[in-house]
């Protein structure tokens, strides 16, 4: 417990700084995109993210390393923050801290965030449908998706919204009767 309060009391006011920044700059959009690469960039490379956390590796080196990934694809403010991280040691945080920059833009512009699981990839009618349910469901003025697929689902979809699960599957329909069925007997 006591690490999940440090990392928060470390990645909010960094994120909060971010937004702050490109608040005050017309950036918020721009640093969108560049927290969804350096997001990206840290999923797909694992070395990446050890290179970053190691407290061996020289200050220096990290900064090269983050201005070759990010030369000519992040605003220079951007790179500057990412500089700063590596200053302050706290570049290993910048995961959490790209997420917590974009969950408070979400929360200012009233975006949900909804992670859509289902059996088959949803087609953009499907899409639209699940967008207009989650708007009805929790009154944000828009819905940002995340999907993905689970054919263990067999069919319809389970919608995650914050703490919320909507289970509109199969596979939670049959164990729901299969649990009523249980009581029943």
């Amino acid at each position: 417990m006591m690490q999940t309060t440090v990392r928060g009391e470390l990645v909010e006011p960094y994120a909060e700084a971010l937004l702050s920044l490109a608040q005050a700059h017309n950036l918020i959009d721009q640093f969108q995109q560049d927290t969804q690469l350096m997001l990206e960039l840290l999923a797909s490379c694992s070395e990446l993210q050890s290179f970053l956390a190691n407290p061996l590796i020289k200050a220096e080196a990290k900064k090269n390393v983050l201005r070759q990934l990010t030369v000519d694809k992040v605003h220079g403010y951007f790179l500057n923050f990412l500089m700063l991280l590596v200053d302050r040691r706290r570049i290993n945080f910048l995961g959490p801290i790209c997420e917590q920059y974009r969950a408070l833009v979400r929360k200012l512009r009233n975006v949900v965030l909804a992670e859509v699981t289902s059996a088959v990839e949803l087609n953009d009618d499907q899409r639209r449908a699940v967008v207009e349910k989650v708007k009805a469901m929790t009154g944000a003025a828009n819905v940002e998706l995340v999907t993905a697929c689970d054919p263990e689902l067999i069919g319809g979809v389970v919608i995650k919204v914050g703490s919320q699960i909507f289970d509109a599957s199969l596979r939670g329909q049959l164990r729901r009767l299969s649990l009523t069925l249980a009581q029943a007997a």
